[in-house]
Parts: structure tokens; sequence; C-alpha cells
């Protein structure tokens, strides 16, 4: 059984370092980090055209990318199946310590 399967993660202080262990490879974090910003970009333009179909591609382009990291770099079985809330968390607070990292240079 796998990490993934046999933990019962309660909060997501205790939840966050498990994710992070499941994007070590950096091409897998960089798709998700793009994903991510394409799911604000489709945000933006779907609210600013007033056009709100493009909302429907956001879970589409997000969890495309992810999901090419993990099973085609990673190799491994992203954690959204067993942890979506939390995943969802974990994601935008991976891609905001990689923004805050980027400016800190």
């Amino acid at each position: 059984m796998s990490d993934l399967e046999s933990e019962r993660y309660q909060s997501f202080k205790e939840f966050y370092p498990f994710y992070l262990s499941q994007h070590s490879n950096t091409t897998c974090r960089n798709l998700h980090y793009v994903g991510s910003i394409f799911v604000l970009t489709l945000l933006i333009l779907s609210i600013y055209f007033e056009y709100y179909p493009l909302l429907i591609l956001m879970p589409i382009v997000g969890y495309g990318f992810a999901w090419v990291g993990h099973f085609f770099f990673e190799n491994n079985r992203p954690a959204t199946f067993q942890y979506p809330i939390y995943s969802f968390f974990a994601d935008w607070v991976m891609l905001a310590q990689r923004v805050a990292r980027f400016f800190r240079q």
C-alpha cells in the first residue's frame, strides 16, 4: 500500500509536506505552475469579456497539465484522487511559494 493510500491527514499542515514530496520532479512542478497560471488567465478573460463558457475549461486545463506531470514525469498518482480539497489548496500554496521565491531573488 502506498503512502497515498495508507495515510489519513487530519489537517492541511500535516498534508502539505506529503504533497510536496509528490512533486519532487521539476518538470511536474513546472507543469502545475503552467496549468495554474492558465486557469487564472481563463478566469480573468472570462470575467473581462463576460464570456463565461471559458470557465468550463478551467478544470480541464488545470488538471490536464498537472496530470501530465504526474503520469509522465513524476510517475505517481496525483494526490487529488485521494485528497481533492487539500490538493486544490496545496497547488495554489505551492505556486504562491514559487512566485515569492522568484521575487526574493
